[in-house]
C-alpha cells in the first residue's frame, strides 16, 4: 500500500504523524507561557483607576486596567442604594475659567476633552448614581483607555528580581489562572467590604448592602439602625415617612459636615432624622459601643437590645434573658424592634493580596485602609501605590482625598512622581522672573482647584533661584513629602522656597464647634492669622525642611515651623484679589522675605531709578534694561494723565507756543508714557 492509500485510510498525512508522536508528546512536561509583562497595572476601573489610566495613556506608557465587571464604575451600579449621590454638581458659577469651575464640580475627572465634564451628564445638583456610570463609561470609551473587562484578579504576590524597577515584579493571577506581570501596581479597588461588628445576635441584623429599598416594606414598623454616617441617614431618610419610629445607635456622636468641614461626615441632604429627633417626633439618636450590646429575638420575631454580659451569665432561653429594663424601667431602648439594619460603612478588601505585600499591620485602622505613605506608596512594598477612596488614610476626616473632587488631584501627583522615578521626567514647573511672584501666587489661590479641594494635603511650592532673581513654580505637591521634594520632583531647592497651602482656622472645625457664632468672619488684614474660613497661607523657608522636622512639627501644624508665615485674610467670596486687603500685604510679606522690591513700574520710572539708585528693583532689571518695560500706548498715557500720575505735555507745549518759546523738542517730549510726577510711586 503506497502513500496515497495510507492517506485515504488515515486522512491528511499530519494526522498519522500525530498518532505516531502522541506517546512522546504525552511524556513531555507541559510548557507554560511566561506571564504577559506591563510596566503599569491598574486594579479597578472606577473613577481613580480611569483617572490614572488617562495620565498613563497621555504619557505614552505601557499599562492595562483590570476590571472584574463588564463596564467601568461597577460600584455605582449598586451604590448608593437609594441612588442619589452627595457629590455636588454645580453647573453654574458665573465664571468662564475652567480651573475655577472645577472647584465646584465634584464629579468630573481630569482630561483634555471639554465634553467629559459631568455637567453634560446631569442637571441635578445631587445627581443620580446612574449618571455617574454613564459618565465613566464615556470617559473610558472616548479616551480609548486600555481596560480589560470581565477580568477578576484573584491573587497578587511578589516575585523578586534585581533587574526590576523596584527590585521585584508584581504577579497578578486572574480567575482563569492567567498570570500578568507588572513593574508598578496601582490599586484603585475602593472600599468594597461591608464593615461588620461581631456581637451576640448580629446574625439577625440586615446589612445596608442587601436591605430592601422599598419604603412599603417598612410600613408601620419599629426600626433600629446601627451606624451614624451618610449610609445610615440615607437609609433613614428613605423610610422616615412610613415607620412608627427610627432609632439610630452608634458609639460616637453625630458629625455634621458643615461643622467638621469634612465632606464625608453627615451632609444636610440626608439629615431629616435630626429634625424629627430634636422636634420630638418619636425618632431618636443614641450613643453606645456596639460591642457591649446584644440583640435577642423573642417568640413573636421581635428584636430586643440587651447588654452583652447578661448573655454571659448562663445559657438561658431567649425569653429568659435579662433585659436592661428589668433593672431600669426607663431604659431608652426598652421597645421591641421589627428590623435592625447595619450601616457601618466599608473596608478595603485585603483578601487577594499575599501577606508578602504587607498592606495591613493588623491594627484597627488598617482594617479599613491599606498602610500607605504620604506619597500614596505602600509602606510595605515599593512600587505599589494605592489610589482613590482606598488611599484616604492619608487625609481621613481632614480633606477630600476619599472623593472624586479630591483624589483626581492625588492621582495626578502620583503619576508625576512615577514619571520622574521611572522615566526621568521632572515634576512639571514654570519659571518666571521674581517680579511675577506676587501675581503667580494670587492667580493660583484664586483659580486652582487642587489647592482648594485638597487643602492641607497638596500645596504649591515656589523654588527660588540664586539671588532671588527668578523662581520655579511647582503645583500640587504632597505637603508631607516636602523633605523629599528634590528626590521626588527632580527640582532643586537650594536658595529657599515658599509653600502655598489652603487652611481653615485651627479652632474652627470639629463635631462640637459652633460654626455659626457671631463675628465668626475676620475682615481686617492685621487679624488675618485668626481667619476661620478656608484661606491661603504662605510658608517661607530658607532651607528645605528635614524629614525629622516634618515628622516632629508642632501639633496641628500642617508643616514645620517656617522662617516666616503669612495668612491672606479670609474672603466671603473666596476672591483674594482686593488690592489693599489681599495683594498689598502679600507683596510686602514676599518683599520682606526676599529683601527686594517686587513692584512694577513705568519705563520712565525705571529710567529715573538708574540715575538715582545703586540697586534697581527686579522689574526694572528684567524689563526696562532689556527694553521690555511698560511701553507707551495712547490709552495708557491718557489714563496716567487723568489719574494725575503723568504730566500732560500737550498742554505744556501749547503754553510754550503761546509764550513764543516754540514747541517741545523730541528729547523734551518723549511721548505718551512720559515722566511720572512721582518716580517712586507704584504704578501697577
Amino acid at each position: 500500500m503506497g502513500f496515497s492509500a495510507a492517506a485515504r485510510l488515515w486522512g491528511p498525512p499530519g494526522l498519522l504523524l500525530t498518532f505516531v508522536l502522541h506517546p512522546a508528546l504525552c511524556l513531555r512536561p507541559a510548557q507554560t507561557s511566561a506571564p504577559r509583562h506591563r510596566d503599569y497595572c491598574v486594579l479597578g476601573a472606577g473613577p481613580a483607576g480611569l483617572q490614572m489610566a488617562y495620565f498613563l495613556q497621555r504619557a505614552g506608557r505601557d499599562y492595562a486596567v483590570f476590571e472584574r465587571a463588564p463596564r467601568p464604575g461597577s460600584f455605582f451600579t449598586r451604590y448608593p442604594r437609594h441612588r442619589k449621590l452627595i457629590s455636588i454638581n454645580k453647573r453654574h458659577t458665573g465664571k468662564a475659567n475652567a480651573e475655577f469651575n472645577l472647584r465646584h464640580d465634584w464629579n468630573s475627572l481630569l482630561s483634555h476633552d471639554p465634553r467629559l465634564l459631568f455637567r453634560h451628564y446631569s442637571r441635578a445638583y445631587f445627581p443620580d448614581a446612574g449618571d455617574m456610570v454613564r459618565y465613566l463609561d464615556d470617559f473610558a470609551d472616548r479616551l480609548g483607555l486600555h481596560v480589560l473587562y470581565n477580568t477578576t484578579i484573584a491573587h497578587v504576590t511578589l516575585n523578586k528580581d534585581r533587574q526590576a524597577w523596584n527590585g521585584h515584579y508584581f504577579i497578578l493571577t486572574d480567575g482563569m489562572g492567567h498570570a500578568h506581570r507588572c513593574s508598578v501596581l496601582l490599586v484603585a479597588t475602593g472600599l468594597s467590604v461591608p464593615n461588620q461588628v461581631d456581637f451576640p445576635g448580629s446574625e439577625y441584623v440586615e446589612g445596608y448592602e442587601s436591605v430592601s429599598v422599598d419604603p412599603k416594606d417598612f410600613e408601620g414598623q419599629n426600626v433600629l439602625i446601627l451606624g451614624r454616617g451618610n449610609s445610615a441617614f440615607e437609609t433613614a431618610e428613605n423610610i422616615l415617612g412610613v415607620t412608627n419610629f427610627i432609632h439610630m445607635l452608634s458609639r460616637s456622636r453625630v458629625r455634621l459636615s458643615w461643622a467638621t468641614h469634612y465632606v464625608g461626615d453627615l451632609r444636610a441632604i440626608n439629615n431629616g432624622l435630626l429634625d424629627t429627633y430634636q422636634l420630638k417626633s418619636l425618632d431618636g439618636l443614641l450613643e453606645s459601643d456596639l460591642t457591649d450590646l446584644a440583640v435577642v429575638k423573642d417568640r413573636e420575631g421581635k428584636f430586643h437590645v440587651t447588654l452583652k454580659f447578661f448573655l454571659e451569665e448562663g445559657n438561658q432561653s431567649a425569653d429568659a434573658i435579662t433585659l436592661p429594663q428589668d433593672d431600669s424601667d426607663n431604659f431608652a431602648m426598652r421597645v421591641a424592634y421589627d428590623r435592625v439594619i447595619r450601616c457601618l460603612g466599608w473596608n478595603f478588601d485585603f483578601s487577594i493580596f499575599n501577606k508578602s505585600l504587607r498592606l495591613s499591620s493588623g491594627g484597627e485602622f488598617s482594617k479599613k485602609y491599606p498602610l500607605v505613605k504620604a506619597s500614596y506608596e505602600s509602606k510595605g512594598s515599593r512600587g505599589l501605590f494605592v489610589l482613590g477612596t482606598a488611599s484616604h488614610s492619608v487625609d481621613y476626616r481632614k480633606s477630600a482625598g476619599g472623593f472624586i473632587h479630591g483624589f483626581r488631584y492625588t492621582v495626578r501627583a502620583v503619576h508625576r512622581l512615577l514619571e520622574h522615578r521611572h522615566h526621568s521626567v521632572a515634576w512639571p514647573s514654570t519659571q518666571h522672573p521674581i517680579s511675577q511672584l506676587t501675581s503667580s501666587i494670587v492667580r493660583r489661590v484664586n483659580e486652582a482647584s487642587g489647592l482648594y479641594q485638597m487643602f492641607g494635603v497638596l500645596a504649591d511650592v515656589v523654588l527660588l533661584k540664586e539671588n532671588a532673581t527668578a523662581f520655579e513654580y511647582l503645583e500640587e505637591f504632597p505637603m508631607q513629602m516636602l523633605a523629599q521634594l528634590e528626590t521626588i520632583t527632580g527640582r532643586k531647592a537650594r536658595h529657599g522656597l515658599f509653600v502655598i497651602n489652603m487652611e481653615y482656622g485651627r479652632n474652627f472645625s470639629g463635631p462640637d464647634k459652633d460654626v455659626f457664632f457671631y463675628d465668626r468672619s475676620v475682615g481686617h488684614t492685621e487679624d488675618a492669622w485668626q481667619s476661620n474660613f478656608l484661606h491661603p497661607v504662605i510658608y517661607y523657608y530658607r532651607h528645605l525642611p528635614t524629614e525629622q522636622e516634618v515628622r516632629f512639627r508642632p501639633a496641628d501644624w500642617a508643616l514645620p515651623r517656617p522662617t516666616a508665615i503669612h495668612h491672606i485674610v479670609e474672603d466671603f467670596l473666596t476672591d483674594w484679589t482686593a488690592p489693599v486687603g489681599h495683594i498689598l500685604p502679600l507683596r510686602r510679606f514676599l518683599e520682606n522675605c526676599l529683601d527686594t522690591d517686587l513692584r512694577s513700574f513705568y519705563a520712565e520710572s525705571c529710567f529715573l531709578f538708574t540715575l538715582t539708585h545703586q540697586k534697581l528693583p527686579p522689574f526694572c532689571q528684567q524689563g526696562y534694561l532689556r527694553m521690555q518695560g511698560l511701553l507707551g500706548t495712547e490709552s495708557l498715557w491718557r489714563h496716567g494723565v487723568e489719574s494725575g500720575l503723568l504730566r500732560d505735555y500737550t498742554i505744556v507745549g501749547r503754553r510754550r507756543e503761546d509764550q513764543g518759546q516754540g514747541p517741545l523738542s523730541s528729547s523734551q517730549a518723549p511721548g505718551p508714557p512720559v515722566q511720572p510726577l512721582d518716580s517712586n510711586k507704584e504704578e501697577l
